[in-house]
């Protein structure tokens, strides 16, 4: 039988998201790299004495090189050429002396090098997590989590490659360049400006190669975050995989990824490797055209054999740095691609922030919890249909306000508007009268708790999942909440008790204990505002009304939001506001509006159900009602 849906029915929130898009930069032109490194500089800040201090340690290697070579020059002719075991001794502790100290300054510079480019790469990567995490929840729903993970990884190490190490690299290459030059030019400069109208050639074959591997770079990186994104995929929703029988299915998805890596790899690959023989010809070139000249230098008896070889050596050595800053241009076009993607996080700014004057968070005390909307209109970003249409109510503390209404209604929306995740367009909310967006964050979520519909645990153990609730939680006050959420006897008959590491997704618990467990946190956050998004999902008649007496307790005294299809929850509420298509269609107690045979009346009668409400605990196994 196929399902019809209603015509009235208004897209869901994670339905709508979907097509919103305005809120993220869509970039249809590839950046520069001076504009990638322009963006990512000011990282650095805090270490660019050390950045210099490499640099200064670059330039003296290039030295002791160069002064290697003329003491090689000098080795040959005094020494080898004559024959002469006496003249050998002076040249070579020189040159012993040089080397060490060479490196010495190269060791420093490498360890220094990569002590501050992992320091760059912690503060990049700290940056781009902290900017996700004030992103509004549709981002997160529009963008594959897997690519994300992989932006923080693979591409910030990439923009490393252009900003930290890209530096070190032109500094080393460049002033290594500049004095082999400089030497082969007092060796003799003629011959050494026949050489150099060959340098050219480097740039030439650089800049060939530059626009290809930026596409190829491109496709890569955006490669690897759809791989990471369908193994986090399927990992996650390896019960659905394996029921549906899908193994072969994810396979292929995972392969058709794969194959576009694998393609995009080979690419890069084979670019990098005819540049480096392609440039392997040039120096070649060069190498064999010295030879013939300083083989007819010497033939007039203008060039000694050591100057020969010193030239030979200056100039050999000059095009490796020269070749190094052309697959430096190159690694700092494939950065590009990271860069896009990363800067794609960075500029997408969020939906809401703090007030610019706002007064600091520890001079504002606990709030008293009374809740008000007021004309409250509001649609996701990207959608021309609101999901809340001039919706006003009002809860005060130690009130308990159930809102239901059919799937699509906007209820949810109502949490995300009181935490502050997306501000109203029209109308405004406010906590003990002050509108919501006029008060700093920390303050306003540090008075509302909100047990989400998807109960959340962190990968740690039960102690600290319940202890994340406050940050100056002791173990006496964890054992505490527990116990109050009657989650205590089942955690102590655990194998490690509190100390039992649990996970998102663990098989060890039910969806009922998780769910005391986040009772608990919440108990222990002890906020004055608490919003339950459908706190009886996924939970059996017996898990639902084992959990009824710590919500009960949980919601004693607290201004109490119920966000629920489960009209079971509604009973005892104070009131019942039910929502259709973002109107508030009806306002009441449960008896009020099952006598007025209106919308509330048909959800009721369409799912009936034997438990009692949230004001009405259960009773225990052995009929004593639960403290």
């Amino acid at each position: 039988m196929r399902l019809r849906s209603s015509s009235r029915r208004s897209a869901r929130p994670e339905e709508q998201v979907q097509e919103s898009v305005t809120d993220v930069p869509i970039r249809t032109d590839p950046i520069s790299i001076a504009h990638s490194f322009r963006r990512f500089w000011p990282l650095t800040r805090g270490d660019r004495r050390w950045i210099i201090l490499i640099c200064l340690f670059a330039i003296v290697a290039a030295i002791a090189e160069t002064v290697t070579i003329l003491l090689f020059a000098k080795l040959t002719d005094s020494a080898l050429q004559t024959g002469s075991v006496s003249a050998f001794w002076k040249p070579a502790g020189q040159w012993l002396a040089v080397a060490a100290l060479g490196a010495a300054v190269g060791y420093l510079g490498s360890s220094l090098a990569a002590w501050t480019a992992e320091r760059f790469v912690l503060r990049l990567r700290a940056r781009v997590f902290s900017h996700l995490q004030t992103l509004p929840p549709h981002f997160f729903q529009r963008n594959r989590r897997g690519d994300l993970v992989e932006r923080l990884t693979g591409d910030v190490e990439a923009i490393e490659q252009l900003v930290v190490s890209g530096i070190v690299g032109v500094a080393s290459s460049l002033f290594s360049t500049i004095f082999f030059a400089a030497a082969a030019l007092w060796l003799r400069w003629d011959l050494a400006l026949a050489t150099f109208v060959l340098v050219p050639l480097f740039f030439a074959a650089t800049r060939a190669f530059t626009g290809r591997l930026r596409a190829v770079s491109r496709r890569g990186r955006a490669a690897d975050g759809a791989i990471t994104a369908v193994v986090e995929e399927t990992l996650v929703n390896v019960v659905l995989t394996q029921a549906y029988n899908r193994q072969q299915d994810e396979e292929k998805r995972l392969l058709d990824k794969a194959r576009k890596r694998f393609k995009a790899a080979v690419s890069g690959a084979r670019l990098a490797a005819l540049y480096a023989e392609v440039v392997q010809v040039l120096e070649t070139l060069c190498i064999l055209t010295i030879i013939g000249l300083g083989a007819w230098e010497i033939a007039e008896g203008r060039m000694t054999l050591g100057q020969l070889l010193a030239f030979a050596a200056f100039v050999g050595y000059l095009y490796p740095p020269v070749r190094a800053l052309g697959q430096l241009g190159l690694t700092a076009t494939a950065a590009t691609a990271a860069a896009e993607r990363l800067l794609e996080i960075l500029d997408t700014r969020p939906t809401v922030t703090d007030p610019a004057d706002t007064v600091p968070t520890p001079v504002r005390t606990r709030a008293f919890g009374r809740v008000e909307a007021e004309h409250v209109s509001f649609r996701y970003p990207g959608n021309s249909e609101p999901v809340l249409r001039d919706l006003s109510f009002a809860a005060n503390p130690g009130e308990l306000l159930v809102i239901t209404g059919p799937s699509g209604a906007g209820k949810s929306t109502l949490a995300s508007l009181l935490l502050r995740f997306y501000d109203p367009d029209t109308g405004s909310v406010r906590l003990d009268g002050e509108s919501v967006d006029t008060l700093p964050l920390t303050h306003l979520r540090r008075n509302i708790t909100l047990l989400p519909q998807d109960t959340l645990v962190l990968h740690d153990t039960i102690e600290e999942n319940i202890g994340c609730g406050s940050a100056t939680a002791t173990h006496a006050e964890v054992v505490e909440a527990a116990h109050a959420a009657d989650a205590d006897g089942f955690i102590r008959t655990l194998p490690d008790g509190y100390g039992t590491v649990i996970s998102p997704g663990t098989a060890r618990l039910s969806g009922g204990q998780l769910q005391r467990i986040a009772i608990a946190r919440a108990m222990l956050r002890d906020a004055p505002v608490l919003i339950l998004d459908e706190p009886t999902t996924g939970l059996d008649a017996m898990a639902a009304q084992r959990i009824l007496g710590p919500l009960r307790r949980l919601a004693e005294g607290r201004t109490t939001i119920v966000i629920t299809h489960d009209l079971a929850l509604a009973a005892d509420a104070d009131r019942i506001l039910v929502l259709d298509e973002g109107r508030l269609v009806e306002s009441g107690t449960h008896t009020q509006l099952l006598g007025r045979s209106g919308l509330y009346a048909t959800l009721f009668a369409a799912h009936p159900s034997p438990r009692d409400g949230i004001a009405r605990p259960p009773a225990s196994p052995s009929g004593v009602p639960w403290q």
